[in-house]
């Protein structure tokens, strides 16, 4: 209200007893609300994703940690656990929580970027809302019961958006710039909480989902941030997310060599990566493929016998995340077998191929950190711990194609600042070689799933478009 109106206002009513409480309470009324909106909304809204992601975290250790206990000493059992509870997983993502599937970063894409279709709300319904955020946490968490390779970081992307984009019910004057904030304010939160890394989550959400610097300006971002940053340090602490890299302050001229082969093997195995996940029909056997459109749960049955059959044959390197693998390599604690990241690699593309919530930045760090091992192998003089943060950054960067995410987030979790010069150049470099060979993997999947598509049918995770038989 305008201040002649409110002038007015107190002219017209002075003689009335009563109207001018019943006016000024009115006028507080306003204003609470318009402070509930713009303040109380989004800090609890951000609050609320800290603390989903702590317990998220939590859980997702809790049950990796009991899938090594039931198959410790009895491997074996991997050949039971692993298939049915894949099979029970697909069947949950299909049956009631599609839009919940994959590391949910392409879905947040696709609700940014997709264009509009007549119903404005349809793919909101249908990638976000309570239901997927249920369905994202539990079904994720069967999948690491089974010792699948998946990470948990790209499903609290998804699940901060899902959670902040909640809160536009609360809005009266809905639209498409608020949808888009709030959404780009929940992902940044959700990374930032998920690896303890405030400045990476700001930078994600710029450089992957908006890939735009309009989004600088978004007051609701930096503070979602802030607030799940918040949340999480009080309840998990001030942690480094891989620990401590201790690296020599002056590595010398010579360094650029590791730097050179990193940024080349991280860029064409990442590339590599991404066309088997985005060319799944060249590789996949014909009677697979028929498997996986006629009989989905015999496929996911297919699915966790071979992620069993690479656990076994690895002695449990490639079941789970990862996490624990590239933390002890990085710290010194034990080495990995010299196929580790070829076996991870493996695993993490069958894994995802099961078309269940999962997400893949853990594990691509713990194959950066694998790929490290044959750079190291070549150039022995170079520190272990510098070499590993090189790949790690490069393999992360091949897959995203997002280098400075990519770097920021290897160097905020390991306190790397005197590595930033290193780090940068792989990742800007094995981006640009991966570039070369196949488009931004989640730009890919958002396009190939979600513009466009209303309401896909169950399944319609990974339905890539058609691509020919070799040698067509």
């Amino acid at each position: 209200m305008s201040w002649w109106r409110r002038s007015k206002l107190r002219a017209d009513t002075a003689g009335l007893p009563g109207f001018r409480e019943w006016a000024t309470l009115r006028l507080l009324g306003a204003r609470s609300r318009r402070l509930f909106l713009q303040v109380g909304l989004p800090w609890g809204a951000a609050l609320l994703v800290g603390l989903v992601s702590v317990l998220y975290t939590n859980w997702s250790t809790e049950a990796s940690n009991a899938f090594i206990g039931w198959i410790a000493g009895r491997p074996w059992l991997a050949f039971l656990i692993t298939p049915a509870l894949t099979v029970v997983a697909l069947f949950l993502t299909r049956r009631w929580f599609t839009g919940s599937e994959g590391s949910g970063i392409p879905q947040v894409i696709a609700a940014l970027h997709a264009p509009r279709t007549q119903e404005e709300d349809t793919l909101m319904r249908r990638l976000f809302g309570l239901r997927v955020i249920v369905g994202k946490i539990a079904i994720s968490l069967i999948g690491l019961l089974g010792g699948l390779t998946i990470g948990r970081e790209g499903p609290t992307v998804h699940i901060g958006a899902a959670i902040m984009a909640e809160t536009r019910r609360f809005y009266p004057h809905r639209n498409v710039q608020l949808e888009r904030r709030l959404l780009l304010a929940g992902a940044a939160a959700g990374l930032s909480a998920a690896f303890n890394t405030p400045l990476a989550g700001i930078i994600f959400a710029i450089e992957e989902l908006a890939r735009d610097f309009e989004s600088r300006t978004n007051g609701i971002m930096i503070t979602a941030v802030v607030f799940s940053g918040l949340t999480s340090l009080a309840l998990a602490g001030n942690y480094l997310y891989f620990g401590q890299i201790d690296v020599p302050e002056n590595l010398g001229g010579a360094f650029v060599l590791p730097v050179v082969l990193s940024a080349a093997l991280c860029g064409l195995v990442g590339a590599a990566f991404n066309l088997a996940l985005l060319r799944w029909r060249i590789w996949m056997p014909d009677w697979l493929i028929a498997l996986r459109a006629r009989r989905p749960l015999l496929y996911a049955l297919a699915i966790g016998l071979a992620v069993a059959a690479l656990g076994v044959g690895t002695h449990g390197e490639t079941w789970g995340s990862g996490y624990d693998q590239a933390r002890h390599l990085l710290t010194g604690a034990a080495p990995l077998s010299e196929g580790y990241a070829i076996t991870k690699w493996g695993a993490m593309v069958v894994s995802y191929m099961a078309g269940i919530p999962g997400g893949l930045f853990s594990p691509s760090l713990s194959i950066g950190a694998g790929l490290a091992q044959w750079v190291h192998a070549a150039f022995g003089w170079a520190p272990m711990a510098a070499v590993i943060a090189l790949c790690m950054t490069g393999y992360l960067a091949a897959v995203t194609q997002s280098p400075i995410t990519s770097f920021v987030i290897v160097m905020e979790m390991t306190n790397g600042t005197g590595m930033v010069i290193p780090m940068m150049a792989t990742a800007l470099a094995a981006a640009r070689i991966s570039a070369i060979f196949t488009p931004p993997l989640y730009e890919a999947l958002a396009e190939s799933n979600y513009f466009g598509v209303a309401a896909l049918p169950p399944g319609g995770f990974l339905q890539t478009k058609p691509v020919p038989p070799p040698g067509a």
